[in-house]
């Protein structure tokens, strides 16, 4: 597994990344993909959950702060991303560690829960990580954004600035979880909330802010909220900005091969 470690390039690109002011962005994002895994977890308890790729640790302070689990655990690549874990001193968080960005310093089955929440469209070799979460776990939460969607020709640049280097939609992650043996238990899309966009659009990038630009995002995401309600599953994953799986481990799973 080691020669597929993350190259020394996008290493040293992570190192730094969460020493940037972006903190409050980050942490309304974060509320909502906490939310999200909260919600595709209804129902079921864990006791032992890792989130790989944790960030700053952005999503785990609000999983600590519901009371999630009693055990957190967190490994990421970025050396600021660990400093700014441990900084925030979480009480259910039991241990944070740093990784090649593939192999899981863990044993077989060793969490209830693994957590890969907008990772895996940063990663060269998904199906090496996957296998791993797979490996160390009973159950896994992973949400991608859904970025392949109608327009997408004109907004590649914008996914690669971000590090998106990987496209999915909700039909093709599917697809990939299963060919490594993970069973789907349940799905669910989400659009992007008017906070978010509201913050995005009045500090990330400045816009002048105005009740009428204010309103008109909110009018535009009720009238998708509808239009979703409205049509069946195929238009609510054209509609959505992400999209969020449950799984677990297929019993006797292999590839058959001609």
């Amino acid at each position: 597994m080691s020669t597929n470690m993350i190259s020394s390039d996008l290493k040293s690109a992570y190192d730094n990344f969460y020493e940037a002011s972006d903190y409050k962005w980050r942490m309304l994002s974060a509320k909502f993909k906490a939310q999200h895994i909260v919600d595709i977890c209804k129902g079921r308890q864990f006791t032992r959950v890792l989130e790989v790729g944790a960030g700053d640790g952005s999503i785990l302070h609000f999983l600590d702060a519901w009371h999630f689990a009693p055990e957190l655990h967190a490994l990421e690549i970025s050396e600021s991303g660990v400093t700014a874990i441990r900084s925030r001193n979480l009480a259910s968080v039991k241990s944070v560690g740093i990784f090649d960005g593939y192999a899981i310093p863990f044993g077989d089955d060793e969490f209830d829960l693994v957590i890969l929440s907008h990772v895996l469209e940063h990663v060269e070799f998904e199906r090496l990580l996957l296998r791993e979460i797979k490996r160390v776990s009973k159950f896994q939460v992973i949400e991608v954004p859904k970025d392949y969607r109608f327009g997408v020709d004109k907004r590649m640049k914008h996914f690669l600035d971000y590090g998106h280097i990987n496209m999915y939609t909700p039909s093709s992650l599917r697809f990939l979880l299963q060919s490594e043996g993970l069973e789907i238990l349940g799905g669910q899309v989400s659009m992007i909330s008017p906070e978010v966009t509201k913050f995005n659009t009045f500090v990330n990038q400045k816009k002048p802010k105005s009740l009428a630009r204010a309103l008109r995002i909110n009018l535009e995401y009720r009238l998708k909220k509808m239009l979703s309600a409205l049509a069946g599953q195929k238009k609510q994953e054209d509609l959505a900005n992400a999209y969020t799986v449950l799984t677990q481990k297929m019993k006797d799973f292999r590839i058959l091969s001609t």
